[in-house]
């Protein structure tokens, strides 16, 4: 299959190591398991991996909270392995997207232990302050994963600021310092051939003001900071700027589309494309995700369809996406995992792919993998997921309440092992140990294997997706224009570039539906749909079937 290194025209495969494939029986996914498995990657058809965190790590937020950028953590393999892994990955025409944690460090992180010796210049390197005279922390910020964003040190009678676990203390950006250190890391893994990264809620490495937040809970004094565009201009150019093969990602945490131009744009010399997750919050209410509501998919389609047309605008590019290792299974989240499952899913996967933007398949999504099933609390390894079932209860919601939010919204739902084949432990690991975290018990029906078989499967439709995108510079380069906008059910649009058009028609729920549209498609070949009779509608109006979706082709 041509491969391509222009961004626009690939697809970036994304594997959680320790979920993907165990090739030591030891319970546990890690780096040959990858290089195993690279042959099935490269008969998706992707451009690149994306690997998230397998640095050494006392793994209290699954290798986000990193000891040693430099070095391996033991349980994933060794740098011989990354090495091969590179090799064997480019030998296949597939290039590697290291995923680098810099808003903080581990607390275990050599330089967080010199700064609690006391050394002036370690202490620099992160946010050390007074507590206010009544005692209380520095501010009333919170901590993403619950609880106060400060962490008192008896020693220095000082608070430290961690956004995240109290194990991971911010990074102070501010000081030149920690900034040299970063592009020394970056380098590092450029000399070993890695040809993208992925920047963890890179957004907020700006700290603004350092006072109470009496709106809401402090992210707006530390989100898109003040000194955020210049910091991540002067880190494109003394690193991965010096390369062109080389794509970027930033992980935006709750942006504003205005930063997001700076961040993306073609000319801006920042990143290659972000990933922004408004569009994930439409199950939410408000900010807050421990709730249980349905899906607003008015808003959904308003979301997307605002940053394509927006980002589309100021020339700048987004990463789009359903699944990552911090959401649940997108088939669980908008499709049907019964009647529907393989419909809805690829009707899920064409929406994504054909807009304009890099769209990000997470493991596991390219088979239709489902929400975890989960039936007790005790199987649940994410400490966000934990914390928030206690904080849930101690809020006045039962166990079983709790326990249901805790089902629908954890990030374990998209870490369980993945499923190759219909043996036990779905062929995750041969060993006698039991996996990291349980299997999905669908998998004996869910599974690569199955789907490699199947010329009909979700594995193949997304193989088709990714052709399409290779081959039709209308996706790639094309302007997009929204349709069917207050449709309470259809989310279709249009795409144009030069001679070519195209057409992008889905239904989003499991019933019929009708759209009364003028659009002529006069010309036009269905060229992929999860029907297989796709007959071409009258003018004036279209039916649907459930979870129907058409890509229109017209040169």
């Amino acid at each position: 299959m041509m491969k391509t290194t222009d961004f626009r025209k690939s697809t970036v495969y994304q594997i959680y190591p320790k979920s993907f494939y165990d090739s030591n029986g030891d319970g546990l996914g890690d780096l040959r398991g990858v290089i195993r498995k690279l042959d099935y990657i490269q008969e998706l058809g992707v451009d690149y991996i994306w690997m998230t965190p397998f640095f050494v790590s006392p793994q209290n937020d699954n290798g986000y909270d990193v000891e040693d950028y430099y070095n391996i953590d033991p349980r994933y393999g060794t740098m011989e392995d990354v090495e091969e892994l590179i090799r064997e990955a480019d030998k296949r025409g597939i290039r590697l997207m290291f995923d680098m944690v810099f808003n903080h460090v581990s607390s275990r992180h050599e330089w967080f232990q010199k700064a609690m010796e006391g050394d002036p210049y370690y202490k620099d390197f992160f946010f050390f302050k007074k507590g206010k005279e009544n005692g209380e922390p520095p501010t009333n910020w919170e901590s993403k994963f619950g609880g106060s964003a400060w962490e008192y040190v008896e020693k220095f009678d000082e608070y430290y600021l961690h956004l995240f676990d109290v194990t991971q203390p911010d990074l102070n950006w501010d000081n030149e310092n920690v900034r040299k250190e970063v592009q020394k890391v970056v380098l590092f893994w450029m000399g070993k051939g890695v040809k993208g990264f992925r920047f963890d809620v890179v957004n907020l490495i700006s700290k603004d003001r350092f006072e109470d937040d009496y709106e809401g809970d402090g992210r707006r004094f530390y989100t898109d900071g003040p000194n955020i565009h210049k910091y991540l201009k002067e880190l494109h150019d003394m690193t991965f700027g010096t390369d062109t093969e080389i794509i970027t990602v930033g992980e935006m945490s709750s942006t504003s589309m205005e930063n997001c131009f700076r961040y993306a744009g073609a000319d801006t010399g920042e990143l290659s494309m972000v990933f922004s997750f408004h569009h994930l919050k439409v199950d939410f209410m408000g900010n807050e995700k421990w709730v249980l509501v349905p899906a607003d998919f008015g808003k959904l389609k308003q979301i997307l369809f605002d940053w394509q047309t927006g980002m589309e605008q100021h020339n700048a590019w987004n990463a789009v996406f359903w699944c990552n290792h911090d959401q649940p299974r997108v088939v669980s989240r908008f499709g049907d995992e019964g009647r529907y499952w393989k419909e809805s899913a690829k009707m899920l996967g064409t929406i994504i792919h054909m807009l304009r933007g890099t769209p990000y398949v997470y493991q596991g999504e390219e088979i239709g993998m489902t929400n975890a099933k989960f039936t007790d609390i005790t199987q649940y390894r994410d400490v966000e997921s934990i914390n928030h079932y206690r904080i849930l209860q101690d809020k006045g919601l039962s166990a079983s309440d709790a326990f249901r939010i805790i089902q629908v919204h954890s990030r374990d739902n998209g870490r369980t092992p993945m499923q190759w084949d219909d043996t036990p432990n779905a062929g995750f690991t041969d060993g006698t140990t039991e996996p990291w975290i349980g299997v999905t018990p669908n998998y004996t029906e869910i599974n690569a294997k199955q789907q490699l078989e199947d010329e009909d499967s979700i594995f193949h439709y997304y193989q088709k997706l990714i052709r399409i995108r290779k081959e039709l510079d209308v996706v790639a380069y094309g302007d997009i224009t929204p349709l069917a906008q207050e449709h309470p059910s259809v989310f279709a649009y249009k795409r144009h570039y030069q001679n070519e058009n195209m057409i992008v028609v889905n239904n989003f729920y499991g019933k019929e539906t009708e759209w009364k549209t003028d659009i002529d498609l006069t010309g036009y070949q269905c060229i992929l749909g999860n029907y297989k009779d796709a007959a071409m509608p009258e003018t004036g109006k279209w039916t649907l079937r459930p979870y129907e979706s058409m890509i229109w082709y017209k040169k």
